[in-house]
């Protein structure tokens, strides 16, 4: 690959690079590594909404960490996505609360209302569904997250409201 075609790839360039920047000014100068999770959030927010083995790669190099070390990370959490999803991603919550008030049957609502199992994307890109563990709304269960939105209380008849005023 020639310097230019690696160059043409790097994303952690403008408005990328300044945002992470930011992080890396909250730690010291020999402690880079700490903006690992925000510079692997802000890759995979700017770049399709998941991480490639390529783009991990380029935050290693960025932080000055070993690639392992970042795809230690990237793998960890759940937040991180490794394929394509959809531009709004269903997060429905299974843990304990949620199954118990339903989240199973919403589960099903959802692959039925969509057609696309978990981890699959919508053939228009707009959905995608991910079961995950705890977000933390015990107390509205069944809840999802879609975005930075957490909705709780949820019926299918709410989900279909939901779903329907989503761009």
């Amino acid at each position: 690959m020639s310097q230019s075609q690696v160059v043409a790839n790097n994303v952690i360039q403008g408005e990328v690079k300044t945002r992470i920047d930011r992080w890396l000014a909250r730690y010291p100068d020999d402690q880079k590594q700490s903006a690992v999770i925000a510079a692997l959030r802000i890759i995979q927010e700017t770049q399709g909404g998941h991480l490639t083995k390529e783009l991990m790669d380029q935050v290693a190099e960025y932080l000055e960490m070993t690639p392992i070390s970042v795809y230690e990370v990237a793998t960890f959490y759940s937040n991180f996505e490794h394929k394509p999803v959809g531009k709004h991603k269903i997060c429905l919550c299974t843990n304990i609360s949620c199954m118990l008030r339903g989240s199973d049957e919403l589960l099903s609502y959802l692959e039925k209302k969509l057609n696309v199992k978990v981890g699959e994307v919508t053939p228009d890109g707009k959905f995608s569904i991910k079961k995950v563990e705890c977000l933390g709304a015990c107390g509205g269960a069944p809840m999802m997250q879609i975005g930075q939105v957490f909705y709780e209380d949820l019926t299918e008849a709410r989900v279909d409201e939901i779903l329907d005023n989503l761009e």
